[in-house]
């Protein structure tokens, strides 16, 4: 059985991780869409990424399978939104992105892992409220995000030369979890009889 996790990435997963966004962008623009083909995310990003301990990597057997990073205080480009607005404006909330999935591992459903992982990551740290963007054309980020529930509540603009325009996501789990009584009685017949 195959080991799979999420770790926090480290320096020298900068390569690996900078492999998988290359093939992810060359990826986008044959299947036409103009989503990271101006220079970003760039090594740079995903360095400082690093640094700020907000870059996740999913590991497969000892191999870098995906990345991405959980953002924890509030992104800039999603104080405004078009054709639409956020179910919870004014809380908290983490923001997923540059997710990518090694192209060894398309198809092999890696990235309901790193998304289930990193939502987990983010309840740990009290956040109950999650936001991502992606392109039009991005159907695979389309697809699992709404795969987890993430709806769609409109469109915002990003720092980007060729399309800035971006379908918005949010996700807002339930703020106070229901707390259900495990019964363990079955076992008192066993007590009883020592």
């Amino acid at each position: 059985m195959a080991k799979i996790f999420l770790r926090r990435a480290q320096e020298q997963d900068l390569d690996a991780i900078m492999k998988i966004i290359d093939d992810a962008k060359e990826f986008m623009k044959q299947s036409g869409s103009p989503q990271w083909q101006d220079g970003h995310p760039n090594q740079e990003m995903f360095a400082k990424d690093i640094a700020a301990q907000i870059n996740w990597v999913l590991v497969h057997d000892n191999d870098i399978a995906g990345t991405a990073s959980l953002q924890l205080t509030p992104d800039p480009a999603y104080r405004v939104i078009e054709q639409g607005h956020w179910a919870q404006p004014n809380e908290p909330y983490a923001t997923i992105h540059r997710v990518a999935i090694s192209s060894k591992y398309r198809g092999q459903h890696m990235s309901t892992f790193l998304f289930s992982n990193l939502l987990t990551v983010g309840q740990m740290q009290g956040m109950k409220n999650f936001r991502l963007d992606t392109h039009a054309q991005n159907k695979a980020v389309q697809h699992i995000a709404e795969s987890f529930n993430f709806q769609r509540r409109g469109i915002i603009t990003i720092d980007d030369r060729l399309d800035p325009h971006r379908i918005a996501y949010e996700l807002n789990l339930a703020s106070t979890p229901q707390l259900h009584h495990v019964n363990n009685d079955f076992m008192q017949s066993l007590i009883d009889n020592l």
